[in-house]
């Protein structure tokens, strides 16, 4: 594989309950790369990333590069918060050690008080940003994301996409994200993957985003803003 591709996706095919979910999809990802996988819902977005953590069954090939190291951020873990787990408690569950969990709390911007307090008494953007640390155990150097801002309010949701964007630069990683927000695609990726069971379209955000492809991608009328550079 060429040394700038952390991953590579030939002519992937998920078959679920003899459903197609995702269909002839080829991708490769490069180090450092932001991609936004963008589509409607039950498109094979969430399926596409638990697919590439070797969570569901597939045809085709997926290439990571050697020794690559995953973090993951699911969409949501409501029930998490109704169990009475203190956040060390939480981070306790990946054999994260004291020192280590303190040092990524510090990534997120907390202190270290926080081990104490519990999952379920955090708001949605601090639980939100708890499991964005909960990724980064084990220093990964790709993050998938599904949905990282699901629940958080505006005003937290900017404050997250920063902060993603802030710890891509630091630390160089290859972020795959699942999002339905535009204006993150524009502001935040260097690639985009529109996937409505098979591939729309693929490549940088302002070549590919036309209204024929979010047509085409959402079907009936789409309302397009075209983002000023």
């Amino acid at each position: 594989m060429n040394k700038g591709i952390i991953l590579k996706i030939t002519n992937l095919n998920v078959v679920l309950d003899h459903q197609i979910i995702i269909e002839n999809l080829s991708l490769e990802v490069k180090y450092g790369e932001v991609i936004t996988i963008l589509g409607p819902n039950g498109a094979g977005k969430s399926v596409l990333l638990k697919t590439l953590l070797g969570l569901l069954p597939y045809q085709g090939q997926i290439e990571w590069a050697k020794g690559i190291k995953i973090g993951y951020v699911p969409q949501r873990l409501p029930f998490i918060k109704d169990i009475p787990l203190s956040i060390k408690d939480f981070f306790d569950l990946k054999k994260s050690s004291e020192k280590g969990t303190k040092e990524i709390l510090d990534i997120v911007g907390f202190r270290d008080d926080f081990l104490r307090k519990k999952i379920g008494n955090l708001s949605s953007g601090q639980f939100q940003r708890i499991l964005i640390a909960w990724g980064l155990v084990g220093n990964p150097q790709v993050l998938l994301f599904d949905e990282p801002t699901s629940g958080v309010d505006m005003s937290g949701e900017v404050t997250i996409y920063n902060f993603l964007a802030t710890l891509q630069k630091e630390r160089g990683l290859t972020i795959l994200l699942v999002t339905h927000d535009l204006s993150v695609v524009y502001k935040f990726s260097t690639d985009v993957i529109c996937l409505n069971r098979y591939p729309i379209c693929y490549g940088s955000p302002r070549e590919v985003l036309t209204p024929e492809s979010l047509q085409k991608l959402y079907g009936g009328e789409v309302k397009y803003y075209q983002h000023q550079h």
